[in-house]
């Protein structure tokens, strides 16, 4: 036995931090769902609420998200690269990511920026909370820079080499980083900081927007793709069996470099001020990249049929009771990818222009987020951390019949909230409303639905709950053991060699040309329309 590594160390600090903002969040989770469904209780107002709405968006979409997935990077740079260049320096993003995480937090809970998860103008945080936000961006562009720093390195000790799966899949995640952050970096440096100053009188809320969602939609994908990660190169390899096809999943990570960014507009489908011709551009684009996700789907359930086949598995479908139902880590990703199947087809709804114009800004999206981040990408996280602990701390997994019992917790939970909204969403309710009651009569048509996803609520707040007693438990007291190493699938037939999936270079300018391509043009107009822009509004 023997102390955690520097690098174990530096990737267990950053989950550490995402484990504290995920507990924070999940309380305001769930107090949102009470205060939906007309529950009292103490100190319950509309501010609180919309307070709590802003707080559980950005520690759980942002904080608990970004420090989790820096973490696991640092975790599989070192552990497939056998290094880890400029640790003071990963040290320098990880406290300039907690000060910004810190300082925007505060101005949350404090009542001074209740902005919604969406950050949108004309409402107006302090400017604490912009600058603060900035400063966890910036920490994740140090992140990236030095997993790209050691995959450089790594590179001109091993010449004409692919990089290990796992790795190239947490590269193209970070090359889908800072595509999707440099337009968020526009907006919130050159708008929101100096309006929220009082340096300029008035914010153009369509421009903010239209930035925002440059950056807004491929987060979701920045979420899945470290998921995705984990499914391809650590799953089969704990089911037994050996990963389909190498050259199939890095084809997956390299379409999403290339997809991921033009496709905001089909947020905005309702917004003036962009034509309809480059809406249904960005509805194509957004129809491609469900692509990579059936690859992906099918890529992943073929690895582990082969580990039921492997195991002696005869019949059809035979192989999946003899998949490690059992081990928490498995169980958590298993029941994430069923989800994303349904969360899948709600994007596809969303995706096309007159289905969405029956769901926009309704209970149906609250739904269909929650089923995605919140299952997809947040359930294989807390999975994946059961994997993590004891490799980075040397500990044994502690609870094991709760870490069991957690990922079935979440699932049926999520199963209840995120179809109740589903529904009501389709019956009208519309997005973060404090109380389903105020539309009177209506509100009584919502009122079924919306206890449903009460209940669904404090089931899932009950397993998030489970997940972190697991942890603290496995931190403070798990047995120290031997670290166990960490082990990634092989594949049926090994790349021995580069190919084109390999170029990450090439594929990051074929990136910035899509972007240029989508949104050079009506960004453009935008700017030169002029309009009379807004002065800020804090309602709450």
């Amino acid at each position: 036995m023997s102390a955690p590594t520097p690098q174990a160390r530096l990737a267990v600090s950053h989950i550490g931090v995402a484990i504290a903002a995920f507990g924070v969040a999940s309380i305001m989770g769930v107090l949102q769902g009470l205060s939906i469904a007309d529950i009292e209780f103490p100190m319950r107002s509309e501010s609180l609420y919309y307070m709590f709405v802003t707080a559980h968006g950005v520690l759980m979409a942002l904080v608990f998200t970004t420090f989790f997935i820096m973490g696991l990077g640092y975790a599989i740079c070192h552990a497939q690269l056998g290094r880890l260049v400029g640790l003071k320096t990963a040290w320098l993003g990880f406290w300039m990511a907690v000060v910004g995480t810190v300082a925007a937090a505060y101005t949350i809970l404090t009542g001074q920026s209740s902005v919604l998860y969406t950050f949108y103008p004309p409402l107006q945080a302090h400017p604490v909370f912009y600058v603060g936000a900035t400063l966890l961006v910036v920490g994740s562009w140090i992140w990236g820079g030095v997993l790209i720093a050691s995959y450089r390195s790594w590179k001109r000790d091993h010449p004409g080499q692919p990089v290990p799966m796992a790795m190239h899949g947490m590269l193209a995640t970070i090359i889908v980083w800072y595509l999707a952050t440099s337009g968020l970096a526009w907006e919130v440096l050159f708008m929101l900081i100096p309006w929220s100053m009082g340096w300029v009188e008035t914010i153009d809320p369509v421009i903010a927007r239209t930035l925002f969602w440059w950056f807004g939609h491929p987060l979701v994908y920045f979420w899945l793709m470290p998921a995705y990660v984990l499914w391809y190169t650590v799953m089969p390899r704990i089911a037994g069996g050996r990963l389909f096809s190498d050259k199939l999943a890095r084809m997956v990570f390299i379409l999403f470099v290339v997809l991921s960014t033009p496709v905001g507009f089909h947020h905005q489908f309702a917004d003036p001020g962009i034509s309809a011709n480059w809406k249904f551009v960005h509805t194509i684009t957004t129809f491609a990249i469900l692509f990579p996700s059936f690859v992906t789907a099918f890529t992943v359930i073929a690895s582990l049929e082969i580990a039921g086949r492997l195991k002696g598995a005869k019949g059809l479908f035979n192989w999946i009771g003899t998949l490690p139902w059992k081990d928490p880590f498995f169980l958590a990703m298993a029941l994430a990818m069923l989800s994303f199947t349904f969360g899948g087809f709600g994007g596809a709804i969303n995706a096309a222009y007159g289905m969405n114009s029956m769901v926009h800004n309704t209970a149906w999206i609250m739904g269909h987020f929650h089923v995605t981040l919140g299952t997809t990408s947040a359930l294989t996280f807390m999975g994946a951390t059961y994997w993590l602990l004891p490799r980075l701390l040397g500990r044994e997994l502690k609870l094991v019949g709760l870490a069991r019992l957690q990922p079935w917790l979440w699932f049926i939970g999520m199963g209840i909230f995120s179809t109740s909204f589903h529904i009501a969403g389709l019956r009208g309710l519309p997005r973060r409303v404090f109380s389903g009651a105020l539309a009177g009569e209506q509100g009584d048509a919502w009122a079924a639905l919306t206890s449903a996803g009460a209940i669904g609520g404090v089931i899932l707040f009950l397993s998030a709950m489970a997940f972190v007693s697991v942890v603290i438990a496995t931190w403070t007291s798990g047995r120290k053991i031997e670290a166990p190493a960490f082990e990634f699938a092989v594949p049926l037939e090994p790349v021995t060699t580069m190919g084109l999936w390999d170029r990450l270079g090439l594929w990051t300018i074929v990136g910035i040309v899509m972007i240029i391509l989508a949104y050079g043009y009506p960004l453009a107009t935008l700017i030169m329309t002029p309009r009379f822009g807004s002065p800020p509004f804090q309602p709450f």
